[in-house]
C-alpha cells in the first residue's frame, strides 16, 4: 500500500514537473508577449520577466519593441522636372502595440518596407531634381508622415526616414559640372575684372604722378628691366649705339681741365734726348654741345654711306634679243 502511494506521487510529482516546464515562459525586457487561448486575443500583454501559460491551449508570441533600422531598396522614378534618378532611403520604426502588431496585420517588418518603397517613389514623382539634392529635410518629413499614417493602425511608429542615396544619370552628372565650372569661370572673371578697374584707377593716378615728374618715367622703366632681367630664362635687347655713349660720355666732362701735360722726353738710340710731341689743341680740349650734334649728324652720315656700300649694286641684265643699252631705253 504504502508502495503504490510512493509511485503515485512520484508519477505525480513527474507530471507536474512537465506541465510546469511546458507552461513556463521567459520574457526579455525589450519585448512583449501577446496570448492567444485557443485563438482568442488574452487582454492583458504580459510583460518582461517569468510568465506561465495553459500548456497545449494558450499560444504566447513575443513582440520586438526595440526600433528597427530597415533599409529601402532603391527605387528608380522620374522628377517633377523629367531626370530619372535612383534614390536609396532607410528607415527606422518601432512596435508600440504589441497586440495591433500580431492582430492587425500579418507580417508588420513587410508591410512596413513596402509601405516605404511605395512612399519613396511618390516623394520622387512629386519633388524636383535640387530639393532631392539640397532640400532633403523637407522631403524627409513628407516621407514619414506618408509612412506613418498607415502604419498607426498596425501598432508600428515611425521615427525617422532619411534619403541616404541620390544616384543621377552620367550625362547629367556631366551636365552639372559643366554648369558649375561656368559658374565658377563667370565668378573668376567678375573678379578679375573688379581688380583690373582698381589696378587701372591706381594706374591713372601713377601715370598723373608721373607726369609731373619726367625722371620717375624713366626710373620706372629701369625697374622694369631689372625686374625682366632677374629672370635667367629672358634675353633683354636695347639698341643703343656704343658711339652716341662715347659722345655722351665725352660731353659730360668738366668744360675746363688741366693744364696739358709737359711734352716727355725719350732717349733716342744714339744717346740724345728727344721730346714727344704733344697731342693736336682739338683733342685736347673738350667737345662742346654744338660740336657735339654735328659731330653725331657727322658719324650717322658715315653710317649710312658705309651700309650702301656693303649692299651690292642692282644692275638691269642685258636681253640678248634687245640691242639698246642696259638702261633699258629705246
Amino acid at each position: 500500500m504504502i508502495e503504490e502511494l510512493v509511485t503515485a506521487g512520484v508519477a505525480l510529482a513527474s507530471v507536474g514537473t512537465v506541465y510546469a516546464m511546458a507552461a513556463a515562459r521567459v520574457v526579455k525586457q525589450y519585448e512583449r508577449g501577446v496570448v492567444l487561448r485557443l485563438g482568442k486575443l488574452r487582454s492583458g500583454v504580459r510583460g518582461p520577466g517569468f510568465t506561465m501559460i495553459v500548456p497545449f491551449v494558450d499560444r504566447l508570441q513575443k513582440v520586438n519593441m526595440q526600433i528597427v533600422t530597415m533599409p529601402v531598396p532603391g527605387q528608380d522614378g522620374i522628377t517633377r522636372d523629367n531626370v530619372t534618378v535612383r534614390v536609396d532611403a532607410v528607415i527606422y520604426f518601432k512596435v508600440v502595440s504589441a497586440a495591433d502588431a500580431i492582430i492587425q496585420v500579418e507580417d508588420y517588418r513587410f508591410a512596413v518596407s513596402q509601405m516605404a518603397q511605395t512612399s519613396l517613389r511618390s516623394i520622387i514623382g512629386k519633388s524636383e531634381l535640387d530639393d532631392l539634392l539640397s532640400n532633403r529635410e523637407k522631403l524627409n518629413q513628407g516621407l514619414e508622415l506618408m509612412i506613418d499614417s498607415p502604419a498607426v493602425e498596425w501598432g508600428v511608429s515611425i521615427d525617422r526616414v532619411e534619403i541616404k542615396d541620390v544616384s543621377l544619370p552620367e550625362t547629367m552628372k556631366r551636365s552639372m559640372a559643366r554648369q558649375a565650372e561656368a559658374d565658377r569661370e563667370r565668378r573668376a572673371r567678375v573678379i578679375n575684372a573688379d581688380a583690373e578697374l582698381q589696378a587701372s584707377k591706381k594706374l591713372a593716378e601713377a601715370a598723373g604722378v608721373m607726369s609731373e615728374q619726367p625722371a620717375a618715367l624713366q626710373l620706372r622703366l629701369l625697374q622694369t628691366v631689372v625686374a625682366v632681367a632677374a629672370e635667367k630664362n629672358s634675353t633683354l635687347v636695347l639698341p643703343f649705339p656704343v658711339e652716341l655713349l662715347r659722345f655722351l660720355e665725352r660731353a659730360q666732362q668738366p668744360a675746363q681741365q688741366a693744364a696739358p701735360p709737359a711734352p716727355q722726353a725719350q732717349q733716342s738710340s744714339d744717346g740724345t734726348a728727344r721730346t714727344q710731341p704733344s697731342l693736336p689743341e682739338a683733342q685736347q680740349r673738350p667737345i662742346q654741345p654744338q660740336e657735339f650734334s654735328a659731330q653725331a649728324q657727322q658719324l650717322l652720315a658715315q653710317w649710312q654711306q658705309s651700309m650702301q656700300e656693303q649692299l651690292p649694286p642692282v644692275e638691269t641684265p642685258l636681253d640678248p634679243d634687245f640691242g639698246g643699252s642696259k638702261s633699258g631705253q629705246d
